[in-house]
């Protein structure tokens, strides 16, 4: 079954899933013509491999850490930091704990 994207004017609560993090799933939140945002979760050691998007992405780590590779220099993300990156950069990811962030792209047709 398809999980419902919010509709226009409707919220949902993104606060950090403290112990219920252990059975998360990645959920994709909403997607118009021009964004899309997600909630992304990964168990500690698992990750995204190199790859890019086309369009500008931030990634806001709620809770957790997750380790962000780019242009071969690695940063940390803790609860609280955000990132951005243009569009086509190639980057990695690593959870160094259980962790889950708020991921926005902007769509380029």
């Amino acid at each position: 079954m398809a999980i419902a994207h919010l509709s226009s004017g409707e919220s949902i609560d993104v606060r950090p899933l403290g112990a219920g993090i252990q059975g998360a799933q990645t959920l994709a939140l909403f997607k118009s013509a021009d964004l899309e945002v997600m909630r992304l979760v990964l168990p500690k050691g698992k990750g995204m491999a190199s790859h890019s998007v086309q369009g500008d992405i931030t990634l806001q780590c709620m809770e957790g850490e997750i380790e962000v590779s780019v242009d071969g220099r690695s940063s940390m993300l803790e609860a609280g930091h955000l990132m951005y990156l243009s569009g086509r950069v190639p980057h990695s990811l690593t959870a160094r704990v259980d962790a889950s962030a708020l991921l926005t792209i902007a769509l380029r047709k």
